[in-house]
């Protein structure tokens, strides 16, 4: 998955499931927690993996449940102990959902999943063997995704991509804008308001 596709599945499981318990939109601050959360195992991973070479694979020490779930678990106990357990909740969906799009996104693409790289270092994962750089090997993904993109085949899953980012950023509107500084809110047009 992409950045904007992680935020946005992010935010629609944070956003749904906030509603759902508390019948409120989600808060500004953990909005940010949040998207932190929804980028934080590709932050890690992919540099000491694409450019340091210390790990063997992008998806493998910030990807692993043995990771996820002690870091989530001390996001919730300083959360709870700050008494703002929605923003541990936040940074916990944030992250999890990372993990559960990167299952989920090769089958939207037609591929077998692959979730060994959620019991690393227990369970190995295919090592990268490109000698490419981070910013070499981000142009070489992100030209395949653009190449990718013009293939016919594959209309369906640009459809459900867009219709997610679509859903989710009217969403978002609906939600206030939560983090987007309230100035910049007063003079923005809301649904919803």
């Amino acid at each position: 998955m992409w950045p904007w596709e992680h935020l946005a599945f992010g935010y629609l499981a944070y956003s749904a499931s906030r509603r759902l318990v508390t019948g409120k939109p989600p808060r500004s601050d953990a909005v940010v927690a949040l998207g932190i959360a929804t980028q934080l195992p590709d932050l890690v991973d992919k540099p000491l993996a694409w450019t340091l070479s210390i790990l063997p694979s992008g998806h493998s020490l910030a990807h692993s449940l043995l990771t996820a779930l002690p870091l989530s678990a001390v996001a919730l106990v300083l959360a709870h102990r700050a008494r703002r357990t929605d923003i541990g909740v936040a940074f916990t969906v944030g992250y999890l959902s990372h993990l559960a799009g990167d299952i989920i996104y090769p089958i939207a693409v037609g591929k077998d999943p692959a979730p060994g790289f959620l019991l690393w270092p227990l369970v190995s994962v295919p090592q990268d063997q490109s000698s490419l750089g981070f910013l070499a090997r981000f142009r070489q993904y992100f030209g395949d995704y653009l190449t990718y993109l013009n293939d016919p085949e594959i209309q369906s899953y640009l459809a459900l991509e867009l219709g997610l980012l679509f859903f989710v950023f009217f969403l978002w509107l609906v939600d206030g804008m939560p983090g987007v500084p309230r100035k910049i809110v007063r003079y923005a047009p809301v649904i919803g308001r």
